[in-house]
């Protein structure tokens, strides 16, 4: 997951994403803890992959704060 393709979202869909990423994290480790996993750094991108999303969505939410004190001035 590229930070260029998460840029372009919004907050509402972010969110979602995450929901979706959560939801693929809770299945991995399930995988890896009855050893059905192949790939056990899958678990770690998810991780970043979550953290990435995240970030861009703190970084959206902040500009729109900050649109929105502009305004209100």
């Amino acid at each position: 997951m590229d930070v260029k393709d998460l840029s372009g979202l919004s907050i509402e869909e972010l969110a979602e994403k995450e929901k979706q990423l959560r939801h693929e994290l809770f299945n991995h480790r399930f995988q890896l803890g009855i050893g059905r996993l192949e790939n056990p750094m899958q678990v770690r991108s998810t991780k970043r992959d979550i953290a990435r999303l995240k970030t861009v969505r703190r970084q959206l939410e902040l500009l729109q704060t900050q649109a929105d004190q502009s305004v209100g001035k």
